[in-house]
């Protein structure tokens, strides 16, 4: 018989000899030992299984971060059924396309949401809507707490859908990206190597579980190396500084990094335990990179995924294996193709821009129930459109210089705002930046520079933009700039460039 490909056998197999072991320690002083997590998994899975619900079904999540909402994930794949996890900050609208889209046969929500949530759920043929708190209560545990603890993996082949994730739609609707067992799986072995996983590694668990970093590459490390997580239901930079004493491995994303920078309790001391900090989901500054690197004595590992690939490219781990370069994102995962094309689809030598394209057994299937969009995104030779822009150096480090759908053609020109960006926030006062076009009569597309001054400062918007016309190209400068207090952005500290263009669409209008 060949072997079970579901993804929650392999994670289950990893689990330490030594079942009554700590394995998450949650920030209100709950421990739940890997038996527990074995255990109560089999429950929610026998649960589910009872239902009665066809194959390949839904399990939709809208819930608040906690132990049990990571279990009725681990539940799902070990029924074999399809997880699918929701922002916690979508709101009614947004969940009416998801589960319309999505057709879940379950919903599992905050009890707080349930009276409108499950009233949706039910006008689109959900059969079951159950509740569950990030205080252990809810009818989910209710009902699952009387099912046997005992339950046999089910089977699945590698290719089958073990989750979907619905991109964060920064233009037009979401769409869900599918997931198999043998995607998820096969990113979480190759990160285990290239991270240099060890025995005794204890993860800080301090992002939210409804996207790619916290729920696939932070959980899925720990679980496959049996690592203990530290586990905060949301980021506190004083618990995370609080942990790192009794931690090796953190994951986050920049602005957690920045945040915690300006905690006086960060100290080299603080991080002497700590083995690696790894960031990632949106672009991290230089500036924080090497603000980091003289506080802590550590040197942050950048690295570069999206929710349809999961991980693709990674600074180097082990000094063995290179130095990890600021500003990049690292070459390209063992087994991972990662290729920079020019508009014709031909490759790009080293430093020449262009679109980043990547094939590999991490690479989604497609987008669920969108075969058209699916068939968009791929070239006639089997690779993904990542729709980010970047470059490679000659030692083959990526460097991603931004969206496809965030260049700007002005008079002609193409345009990279984080070039841009790059040489904004590198001048005096500025903490951030983001660089936008809108419509310009003249030019197609203007330029517009939006910057957050740091803590103190007053900027003055037209001195910058004069500064910079030394530096590059005319065509490159803003031909308006603003300082604003700050940048808008989603959950996972990613700019949404959209809502300012929305809001700087008729700048240039006669």
């Amino acid at each position: 018989m060949t072997a079970n490909a579901n993804l929650f056998a392999a994670l289950r197999a990893a689990f330490p000899a030594d079942l009554d072991a700590a394995a998450i320690e949650t920030d209100t002083g709950l421990v739940y030992s890997w038996r527990d997590l074995d255990r109560a998994s089999a429950m929610l899975a026998n649960l589910l299984a009872s239902l009665d619900i066809p194959a390949g079904s839904r399990i939709a999540a809208h819930t608040e971060k906690s132990v049990e909402a990571l279990l009725l994930y681990l539940a799902t794949l070990r029924a074999g059924f399809v997880y699918l996890p929701l922002n916690t900050a979508y709101q009614q609208a947004e969940l009416a396309y998801f589960i319309g889209n999505a057709e879940p046969a379950v919903v599992v929500c905050a009890s707080r949401n349930f009276p409108w949530l499950s009233k949706l759920a039910f006008q689109h043929g959900v059969a079951h809507v159950f509740t569950l708190d990030d205080d252990r209560s809810g009818t989910l545990l209710e009902r699952a707490s009387h099912f046997s603890d005992q339950h046999e993996i089910a089977r699945r082949g590698p290719d089958e859908l073990a989750a979907i994730l619905y991109t964060s739609g920064t233009t037009g609707r979401s769409k869900g990206a599918m997931l198999s067992h043998a995607n998820l799986l096969s990113n979480a072995q190759v990160l285990k190597d290239v991270w240099d996983w060890q025995p005794g590694d204890v993860l800080i668990h301090a992002l939210p579980i409804f996207h790619v970093h916290g729920l696939f590459v932070a959980s899925h490390g720990a679980l496959l190396n049996g690592s203990k997580m530290l586990w905060l239901a949301k980021f506190d930079p004083r618990a995370v500084i609080e942990r790192l004493p009794r931690a090796t491995v953190f994951m986050g994303v920049p602005t957690l990094y920045v945040r915690l920078l300006q905690e006086g309790g960060l100290t080299r001391a603080a991080c002497a335990r700590m083995r690696l900090f790894v960031s990632g989901s949106a672009p991290l500054l230089i500036e924080t990179f090497r603000d980091w690197e003289d506080r802590t004595g550590h040197v942050i590992l950048e690295r570069y995924g999206m929710s349809e690939t999961v991980m693709l490219t990674s600074n180097p781990c082990r000094a063995s294996d290179g130095e990890r370069v600021g500003g990049t994102v690292g070459p390209a995962l063992p087994g991972v193709g990662v290729r920079v094309v020019d508009d014709a689809g031909a490759n790009l030598p080293a430093d020449e821009i262009g679109h980043v394209q990547v094939r590999g057994p991490n690479v989604f299937g497609g987008y669920w129930r969108m075969p058209e969009k699916t068939a968009e995104e791929f070239t006639a030779d089997g690779w993904f459109k990542t729709g980010d822009v970047g470059r490679f150096d000659a030692r083959g480090y990526l460097t991603i210089v931004g969206r496809s759908k965030d260049l700007i053609i002005s008079g002609g020109y193409n345009v990279y705002p984080a070039e841009i960006e790059g040489y904004l926030n590198d001048m005096p006062g500025v903490a951030e930046s983001a660089v936008i076009g809108v419509p310009h009569p003249d030019f197609g597309e203007g330029v517009v520079a939006v910057m957050v001054p740091k803590a103190g400062v007053t900027l003055d918007a037209d001195a910058l933009v004069a500064a910079l016309k030394s530096q590059i190209a005319n065509y490159k400068v803003p031909k308006r700039a603003f300082v604003v207090a700050d940048l808008p952005r989603n959950a996972m500290g990613k700019v949404q460039k959209n809502l300012l263009r929305e809001q700087h669409q008729g700048l240039f209008a006669r």
